[in-house]
């Protein structure tokens, strides 16, 4: 993975956190969203831990040139405060999910490791949350809204719970059917959407009114 962090202290610290596992490997550093670009494309990399705020190109570009390539690797964006539309505008651009800076060490690895496998929407209430507080003063993303009539009843029902924060497994316990098969039309719904992962099929149910944020 690659460590992006202004703060070279910071990215030292994360790189540290990092190359302590057995099963994870930092293979560069970048203190600028330029770099990190130029990094992504020259190393094998899986993801790329982005600092979103940053002189120069900031996280939300790179993070939308390094996602842009159908193979590019995942990121997974870095904040101060959780409730930041900069960081929605980044999910939005292609980042996978977001973790607070304050985070533990083991649930930043744990972040590292869901967001890397492509399994699920990270920290969902957390998400959620910031995809409700932002995503109805947004405008709908062009390129996908006219794709939801392409959508089976059946595909449909599963964007909506995959919008409202439910695991493969809870969608196939819901609708009486196995995870495979849950697998298979949650495929098919990123796949007509031209989406990417959970998190942009999240943030689509919301922009077109499929799903709505819930009063407190």
């Amino acid at each position: 993975m690659i460590v992006v962090d202004d703060q070279a202290v910071v990215r030292a610290g994360f790189a540290a956190i990092v190359d302590a596992e057995p099963d994870l490997t930092v293979v560069g550093e970048a203190g600028d969203g330029a770099t990190a670009v130029s990094l992504a494309a020259a190393e094998a990399a899986d993801l790329v831990l982005m600092d979103i705020r940053m002189p120069g190109m900031d996280g939300l570009t790179a993070t939308r040139l390094i996602t842009a390539p159908d193979n590019g690797p995942r990121v997974l964006v870095l904040t101060t405060f959780d409730l930041d539309e900069y960081v929605y505008e980044a999910l939005r651009a292609g980042a996978s999910g977001f973790l607070l800076k304050d985070a533990r060490p083991e649930d930043l690895l744990t972040a590292i490791r869901v967001v890397a496998a492509g399994d699920g929407i990270l920290a969902p209430t957390v998400t959620r949350r910031l995809i409700q507080t932002f995503a109805q003063g947004a405008q709908p993303v062009p390129t996908t809204t006219g794709a939801l009539d392409r959508l089976t009843p059946r595909e449909r029902e599963v964007l909506l719970k995959i919008a409202s924060g439910l695991t493969n497994a809870e969608i196939g316990a819901e609708l009486g059917v196995t995870t495979g098969t849950v697998k298979t039309h949650v495929n098919g719904v990123l796949s007509k959407l031209g989406l990417r992962d959970r998190v942009q099929a999240t943030i689509l149910a919301y922009e077109n009114g499929l799903v709505r944020p819930r009063t407190t």
